[in-house]
Order: structure tokens, then sequence, then C-alpha cells
């Protein structure tokens, strides 16, 4: 399939922009075809405006027809074959495999919204009947349930080009509540995104839904993000990226004169614990696993173990030691941009020259620039240093660890205490030590999203019960999650009706339980019909 570079704006490619740029070969710093234009003013307006002109239909119909829509938009991304994998190779340098492996989760996650859709009972209906001859006031008939919010903009995500970009976690979620969607396509991957578009927008016009369901615009320029985020007719946003981008525009869609949801996802040092005991038991199996975390996609997953806490003493040594030896052993990885590679080398120089921390180990191999590569590294430091210094507390994207030794059990909690809000936070240890640290339990639970024990965060299961979020700066909303089912939820607002006739409501409120979904009626879950 040959890319033609343009946006694509209610199923039609649409350029008017004398502002282009081209995608960037990571692994040989060379340009790729073809040109891809930047979005002008007016064609983000259009995308809008056609999305909102979707909503009047898509919002409303039915679920099974979206479940549909869902379904074949998998099976199209599919039907792209290598095309698609060996072009998103190109524009990121992610090895091949792994490309394969985020396609079958992309496509997985899609088919796992049909899914819910198609049950139903994620909307979440409570119905409490009336009592009319109830004293000294009649109780009134009120029936609440889940609907969606309107057009929503979607960030594509530079470190997953397919499972959260064009038809990824955030657009499968938006698409399964009836929220049409408009991408705002990574400039590092524009390509991939192109063709993922292509492939949703076939899905849609095969099933007939409406134009605007889905648009893709283009642009480098901050300028096409935050006239998408302070659109008036945008609803809700997706995001996934760095924690200056995401606080811009956090605050541009706070300033709004009517502020919408803006659910970012931003920074996470994700901290590994290691308790009394553990690392006698398993101190070889437990290194090969954080150097395995830490350096998996050359360090550059949201759920990269940045941070790793243990108690002083003899261990100590002999973790760093045997530390040393992986990660000196180890060669450089191409990140995905050069603009990743240089914020990572900058953090990276910014911990050699901190006071109080030390070097442990870098890798022996040294980054050929022109591949865009990195290094990895280990740094050292006291929990003192630690506690004193804002810095340490920030993420540094890519494979680069910092390791914070204490001297005792409570200086563990003060360090975990005085961590930012993490997507994960990591606990190794047996069940008795476990039991003992209730302290630092009870704190990582504020600090975290997803508390793992005798794991590492790396591997985000996509399941019903999964929690990809929290606390600030890891989220801007640590009450949801963007992946697994309940990111849906983000994308919708319940709504309540009183004194409905009952063929005026929504069928999922209806005395007639028609689509068998469980609902809470009159403070008790069940899929019967409700006699009046």
């Amino acid at each position: 399939m040959e890319l033609h570079g343009k946006n694509l704006i209610g199923g039609n490619p649409v350029a008017s922009s004398d502002k282009t740029f081209q995608a960037i070969d990571p692994q040989r710093s060379k340009s790729l075809d073809p040109d891809f234009f930047e979005a002008s003013e007016n064609e983000i307006d259009l995308s809008l405006d056609l999305a909102e002109e979707a909503f009047q239909s898509f919002g409303q119909s039915d679920p099974s027809e979206r479940a549909r829509f869902l379904d074949l938009i998998a099976d199209e991304v599919e039907a792209l074959g290598d095309a698609l994998i060996e072009r998103a190779h190109l524009e990121t340098a992610l090895p091949m495999a792994r490309l394969t492996g985020e396609r079958g989760r992309t496509c997985n996650q899609l088919r796992m919204f049909a899914n819910l859709i198609r049950e139903g009972s994620w909307v979440g209906a409570r119905i409490d009947t009336a009592i009319p001859d109830r004293e000294p006031l009649p109780k009134p008939d009120i029936r609440r349930m889940l609907q969606p919010l309107g057009p929503v903009v979607v960030f594509g995500v530079s470190n997953f080009p397919l499972a959260f970009s064009a038809a990824g976690g955030d657009s499968a979620s938006a698409l399964a509540a009836g929220c049409p969607v408009v991408l705002k396509a990574h400039p590092a991957h524009p390509g991939t995104s192109e063709l993922v578009t292509r492939a949703l927008l076939k899905a849609a016009e095969t099933t007939g839904m409406p134009q605007g369901v889905f648009s893709m615009v283009h642009g480098v320029s901050h300028e096409v993000g935050l006239r998408l985020v302070t659109h008036p007719l945008t609803q809700a946003v997706g995001f996934t990226g760095s924690q200056k981008a995401g606080r811009a525009l956090f605050d541009a869609a706070a300033r709004r004169a009517k502020p919408i949801p803006f659910y970012a996802e931003m920074g996470s040092v994700n901290p590994v614990f290691v308790l009394s005991g553990t690392l006698e038991e398993r101190l070889e199996s437990f290194v090969q696993g954080y150097i395995g975390s830490l350096t998996l996609g050359v360090g550059q997953f949201c759920t990269n173990p940045g941070l790793l806490v243990a108690l002083a003493g003899e261990n100590w040594d002999l973790l760093m030691h045997q530390l040393s030896r992986g990660i000196e052993a180890l060669g450089c990885g191409t990140m995905l941009h050069d603009g990743i590679r240089a914020a990572y080398e900058e953090g990276v120089d910014r911990l050699k020259e901190q006071e109080g921390v030390r070097l442990v180990a870098e890798s022996e191999a040294k980054p050929n620039a022109e591949k865009t590569e990195a290094q990895t590294f280990l740094f050292e430091t006291s929990a003192e240093t630690f506690l004193g210094e804002a810095f340490l507390k920030e993420e540094v994207f890519g494979p680069c660890g910092l390791a914070i030794k204490c001297k005792t059990p409570e200086e563990m909690v003060s360090v975990a205490k005085a961590m930012e809000g993490s997507l994960t936070a990591t606990v190794h240890g047996d069940e008795e030590s476990l039991s003992e640290a209730a302290p630092l339990l009870s704190c990582l639970r504020r600090k975290a999203g997803r508390v793992i024990f005798n794991g590492f965060p790396t591997g985000v299961e996509v399941c019903p019960s999964m929690m990809h979020g929290g606390p600030y700066p890891a989220t801007t909303d640590s009450g949801v999650t963007s992946v697994g089912t309940a990111a849906i939820e983000r994308f919708a607002r319940p709504v309540a009706y009183q004194d409905f006739p009952d063929n005026v409501l929504p069928a999922e409120l209806r005395n007639k339980n028609e689509r068998g979904i469980w609902r809470l009626v009159n403070n008790r879950f069940t899929q019967e019909d409700i006699e009046i």
C-alpha cells in the first residue's frame, strides 16, 4: 500500500498546508518517504465538525453494530500483513518480533472491547423504581447508566506505534463507548499511523459507520495539539507522553471556557523495593530479572523500573557487583528517535554530575549517534541524598537505573513516602518479610496504581482487572486506567432519567431486560425483567 502522507478527514485524504515533514529511520538517521502534511487549522476544525456530526448517530448506535466495527478493524489491521510491521520497524527501530506481538495486542484489544459492549453490563445500569404512595413524599422512578461523551482526541504514542496509537487502546475504548475519534498521529511514525488509519476507515465504510467517526491529522508543531485540545467540540483527550508536554496540554484543557477531562500518562519511576532475606535466596535470578526489565525495549517502557531500593550491608555490595557485571556486558540499543535519545543523555549527564550519586556501571559497548543508540547505566546513592534532591525523584526515560541504599526498613518507608506518584511499585521478598512490611505496603498503595509482588513491572497484561494508571505525575487522573476494559469508562458519563416512559428509555434501562445485562435494581444485582 503506497503512502500518500495526507491527513485523513472523514475518510478523505486532505492536504492544504505547505508545512511538511518526513519520518526518520533512527537506525540510519535517514529520512523516509513520503512527505507528510501538517494539518491546517481549517482541517482540524473540519475533523471535529465531522466528528460531532457523526456522534449524533454513532453515540446512539446499537452496541452490536459498534462491536462488528471493532472486530472488522482488527481484521483489517491483520490484513495489512508484513507491510505494516516493516514500516513500523523502519520508523521506530523496534524489533520485528516485538512489533508482531504488539499488533496482536492491538487486535486483541479491539476484540476485547467488542465483546465487552456486546455483553453490555459495562454501562452500569442502576434502577430504582417508583413508590408513589411513600410518605411523606412519593419516590420517583430513577434510572441511570453511562453514556458516551462525544468527540474524543487521541494522541499517538512514540513507544507503542500500534497498541497505543491509531487503533490502539485509547481509540478502541473511545469507539466502543460510542465516541468518534480524531487521532493526532505521532510524528515519529506517521506512515504506520496512516496504514492503520486506512485499515480502520475501510472497516468503517464496510460497516456503514458515519463519515467523521474517525479522522487522523498530522503535525510536528505544538499548535496542532493545542488546537485539538482547546477546540470547543472536543469532549475528552487521551494522551501518553512526556510530563512537560502532557502538563502543558492538561493546563490548556483546564483553561477552556468549558474544561474537559484530559487523561494523560506522563512520567513514572516504577520503584522496586527489596525486602530483607530476598537476596540471600535468589540473588542471581533477581539480577537477571531486574536487568531484563530495565533494558526491555531500550528502557522505553512506561513501566521501566527506574529506581531500586534495598538495605545496606554485605548483600548490597554483592547486588551492586552482580548488577555491574550484567550491565557491563550489554550492547547498545537504538532508541525510538533522536529527541528521546537526547533527553535520555541529558538525564544521565545530570546524574553523573549530581553530588552524592555514584556511577556503578555502564555497558562497555559505546553508542553510535548515527544509529540513535544508547548505553545502559546504573547509579547508586544513599537514602539521605535521594530524600534531599528533587531531581532524583524524576524519571530518566531509557535504560538507566538508580539504586538507593537504605540503612533501615524505616528509611525505606521514608524513601517511598518521598516518591512521586507512579504507575507501578514492586516488592520482592517472602511472605514473612511481606507481613513485616505493612507500613511500606500501606505507602505504596497510595503511590502506585499497580503493586507487584516478586515480579517486574514491564509487561502489562491486557485484561479486565488491569489498572494502568496512578497518582500524579504518572497520570492526571488516578481513578482511571488506560489498559483493560475499565478504560472505556473514561469516555462516558452517567445520565439519570427520572419518571421517563418506558418506551423512551435506552434499551438498557427498560423494564424488559432485552439485552440480558446485569443491572442494579432496587439495590439488588439481577438480569431479570422488572415487573411493574
